[in-house]
């Protein structure tokens, strides 16, 4: 008998594992905590945020997928939150925050229904059909601009970008760059793609410095002796993109060439000499007047260039070359035998002009322009990364609104009106999906309690006025930050792509039920985590 109650062992000693309840409820407890990373940075009155890596680098961010993305979490259900933020970002750029924040909210909502014993493919089940109504009232509410006005478009894509950027750090100054966000993307072809868009930082001057180029602009390359001799400004000029090197090459490291006489080697050093010169000559040839290469261009070349009048830079990144080739026409060559005009750039202006305290190259009037390039001017570099992030946020809504034309008010009055719009629905479900589709209700109200909070207001009473406004009807009644009040925030032009509330409310519905549907947790030991260093060669002891 008592070999049959011999325990049987099935994993290896010291794996972890830990099942059923507790384990859900450790998995919501890590999940709320993360919330509580980012709900101080939600709305235009949200903290910032200063995190320093292991590397000692410092950022300070109010972007919730930035925050998630440098904070180093181990927790494994904790690592979903992180996931769907990151997924936010790549997807929509903006709501990074709100996502976090409703995944945590709704957890917390469905934590005390997990104590008393629900089962939580019940709470799954209510959550998927608690998502489906609010995205199908999303759909019903959210207002179409007509595209064909493109005046009407513009004020549009303004005012969503107004409103992504009223909740960063260059908040100051979102008139300035609304507008240069909404130029910016207005340049790019129909496909909108994000790398068309060049954003290069210079130190030193005041924001509203920053400029947007139409065409491609990039920092001087390294450059030998004679570049200072070569013209830095042109008009309506050829320009010949390689991928090409255009110096003398060293002899490789232990390479040996057997030579008989000092003739033989001179006619070796001859025909190098001459393999250069002929490459230049058919680049001068082709009528190019300025020359881009990926590749190293020597002292030789430069000064072969600087006295036929024509400017020369090597070593351009690729992104750079590329940008410069999708606004200036041509192709990039990897020989120089077939320089035909057909392969070769075309721009109106080429000039080379000091930027702050670098200096940059400048390709304007370009015929294919469907490129620009942003300059960011400001103090601190910590500063300048986190406007780059705030303009990459902006510049993704402004994408999406043009692309998805339908937009919803924010500062919470969505989230108010979807809560309402459940709470109701949910008094017609029996059962106990009943009360589960009232907490999902519920959990949406955390994005405008959380801007109250952060902003200081009493949200108590803000939350109130707003229940009874959207009973009333009012379903663009939203959270006012500057009035300490509740106002129409779509007559306020406080508007969202809808896009980016129905991406987060699927993100963070999801992520809810992928943590409640685990109830097992089996961490395999580290074999050789305990194992005591070796010592190494020249290692002391």
């Amino acid at each position: 008998m008592a070999r049959l109650n011999a325990p049987i062992i099935l994993l290896k000693e010291g794996t972890d594992t830990s099942q059923g309840k507790p384990q859900i409820l450790s998995n919501i407890n890590a999940c709320m905590t993360i919330a509580d990373a980012v709900r101080t940075t939600l709305g235009p009155r949200g903290m910032d945020k200063l995190i320093i890596d292991d590397k000692g680098n410092v950022v300070i961010s109010n972007d919730g997928a930035t925050i998630l993305k440098t904070l180093d979490i181990i927790h494994p259900a904790a690592k979903t939150l992180v996931d769907i933020a990151k997924s936010q970002d790549s997807e929509v750029g903006d709501g990074t925050t709100s996502v976090t924040l409703l995944a945590g909210e709704f957890l917390k909502q469905f934590k005390p229904f997990i104590e008393e014993g629900v089962h939580p493919q019940i709470i799954v089940r209510a959550v998927r059909k608690a998502l489906a109504m609010a995205l199908k009232k999303i759909g019903d509410i959210s207002v179409h601009i007509k595209k064909d006005d493109a005046k009407e478009l513009r004020e549009l894509l303004e005012k969503c970008a107004l409103t992504a950027l009223s909740s960063k750090l260059v908040a100051a100054h979102k008139d300035f760059f609304a507008i240069m966000v909404v130029d910016a993307v207005q340049m790019l072809d129909d496909l909108l793609p994000l790398n068309m868009i060049g954003i290069k930082k210079v130190q030193g001057g005041a924001l509203e410095e920053s400029l947007l180029v139409a065409g491609v602009a990039f920092k001087k390359t390294f450059s030998y002796a004679g570049f200072e001799m070569q013209p830095k400004k042109y008009e309506n000029v050829k320009i010949a993109l390689l991928n090409v090197e255009l110096e003398l090459k060293a002899e490789k490291e232990n390479a040996e060439v057997r030579v008989e006489s000092v003739q033989e080697y001179q006619n070796i050093v001859d025909a190098e000499w001459k393999i250069l010169y002929e490459k230049l000559d058919s680049i001068h040839q082709s009528g190019a007047k300025v020359v881009l290469s990926k590749l190293p261009i020597g002292d030789v070349a430069t000064q072969y260039f600087a006295d036929r009048d024509m400017f020369c830079a090597g070593r351009v990144p690729e992104e750079d070359l590329k940008r410069t080739m999708k606004a200036c026409g041509g192709s990039i060559q990897t020989s120089v035998q077939n320089l035909t005009s057909d392969v070769l750039g075309f721009c109106a202006s080429f000039e080379e002009n000091q930027v702050g305290s670098e200096r940059y190259n400048f390709f304007k009037g370009c015929p294919q322009a469907k490129t620009c390039t942003i300059i960011l001017r400001g103090g601190s570099e910590q500063f300048m990364e986190e406007t780059h992030r705030s303009l990459h946020d902006a510049i993704m809504i402004v994408r999406r609104a043009m692309k998805n034309d339908s937009v919803v008010a924010g500062g919470g009055a969505i989230e108010m009106e979807l809560s309402s719009y459940l709470r109701e629905q949910s008094r017609t479900i029996q059962g106990k999906e009943q009360l589960l589709i009232a907490a999902y209700a519920k959990a949406l109200e955390v994005i405008p309690r959380q801007l109250c909070d952060n902003a200081g207001f009493d949200a108590t009473n803000i939350l109130n006025k707003l229940r009874q406004k959207h009973a009333a009807g009012s379903r663009w009644a939203g959270v006012n930050i500057l009035q300490e009040d509740i106002s129409d925030n779509f007559e306020a032009f406080v508007w969202e792509p809808s896009v980016v509330k129905i991406n987060a409310l699927t993100a963070a519905s999801e992520a809810t039920c992928l943590i409640l549907s685990v109830d097992e947790t089996i961490k395999n030991p580290r074999s050789a985590q305990d194992a005591p260093m070796g010592r190494g060669r020249g290692r002391p002891m």
